[in-house]
């Protein structure tokens, strides 16, 4: 894979073109940046602009998002426009160019106006292409520290970074109806499942992982910038593969959906009846539930990102150790890297107040 910057204006053929001009960010689309029920538009406005797309979403239906409970409405006209069906289901492959139109065109004004991004230590980046990112995730809501990062390796470094990303982000109901079919995987989202990681890794992929799972985002305001224990797969994987893993902190990432908990039996019992990786509970429960369409959106917070000193991985020496052996080592290697990370976000806690 080549680490390298995609032409300007170009789309390859995976891409069905409605028309050959760059997306042009205009004042509907500003105010749908600050108007939080508004962002879901924003990313089903420039899949269209891009791609032929009859069971998306329509003008109608994305003005009916921006009232209390329209959102409910729309679903329900566009279910009967659909034919009483949810929308087709594509099995679109990632498109290195898509991405790259996505994050200047959509990304860009976000990054840089709303979330006010900043990049430190790039210096640290290693010259391989062999790279696992591994970063602390938090903020029970969209991946938007994942996303961000992917826009400012970039825009910063040329790199086309894809993270792996939870099941439900490309299989629950809620995303089939919120985003085009296909939109996680076209803008590079891996599943976080074994076969697809290591897929990746053979494929020569740059991987931005979260080794803390699930459990990062979902641990709540009271446990903020406390890591949760690593899994080992990323390490185990890594080493067979002979590639870098490169630790990333980011700060600002837990006030992305402030003030949250995720704790209670019943709450459990609900996520699970909902299929949901997480039920956060805020003060800000009752304003998704009049606007779902705030699903992909995030509390304003400045991100800052430090690219630490890169590891990299040995070779696992079986010959000389049993299997057994071989798990605890790569496990105690996991959860070493953890606490080294740890110091380094209270570090830099110190020095900047999120």
């Amino acid at each position: 894979m080549q680490i390298n910057r995609h032409p300007k204006n170009l789309l390859n053929s995976e891409v069905e073109n409605i028309s050959l001009e760059r997306y042009k960010f205009n004042w509907f689309d500003w105010f749908c940046v600050w108007y939080p029920p508004g962002w879901l538009i924003l990313f089903n406005r420039h899949w269209r602009h891009y791609h032929k797309d009859p069971d998306g979403w329509n003008w109608f239906e994305y003005l009916l998002f921006l009232i209390p409970t329209g959102f409910y409405i729309a679903l329900f006209l566009r279910w009967l426009r659909l034919g009483f069906r949810p929308p087709k289901q594509r099995d679109n492959a990632f498109n290195p160019q898509y991405q790259q139109a996505f994050r200047e065109e959509i990304l860009a004004p976000i990054v840089k106006f709303y979330f006010r991004a900043e990049l430190h230590l790039s210096e640290n980046l290693p010259t391989s292409k062999n790279i696992i990112f591994a970063m602390n995730h938090a903020g029970m809501c969209f991946p938007w520290d994942f996303v961000v990062l992917g826009y400012l390796l970039a825009e910063k470094k040329g790199l086309i970074v894809q993270p792996l990303a939870g099941v439900s982000l490309f299989e629950h109901p809620w995303m089939i109806w919120w985003l085009p079919s296909g939109w996680s995987r076209v803008l590079g989202g891996i599943k976080a499942q074994k076969k697809d990681f290591q897929s990746a890794v053979e494929q020569n992929r740059i991987l931005l992982y979260a080794p803390e799972g699930l459990r990062g985002p979902s641990k709540g305001w009271g446990k903020r910038y406390q890591l949760e224990k690593f899994d080992p797969s990323f390490i185990q994987i890594g080493q067979k593969n002979h590639m870098k893993i490169v630790p990333v902190i980011c700060i600002g990432n837990e006030n992305l959906h402030p003030w949250t908990i995720n704790i209670s039996k019943l709450q459990k019992r609900l996520q699970n009846l909902l299929q949901l990786p997480f039920l956060p509970l805020s003060p800000l429960l009752p304003i998704f539930i009049l606007f779902p369409s705030m699903g992909v959106w995030a509390a304003k917070s400045r991100l800052h990102y430090f690219i630490e000193s890169w590891i990299e991985a040995e070779a696992i020496k079986s010959l000389e150790t049993t299997q057994t052996k071989s798990r605890k080592k790569i496990y105690c290697q996991a959860q070493k890297l953890r606490a080294q990370m740890q110091e380094q976000i209270n570090m830099r806690l110190k020095l900047i107040k999120p």
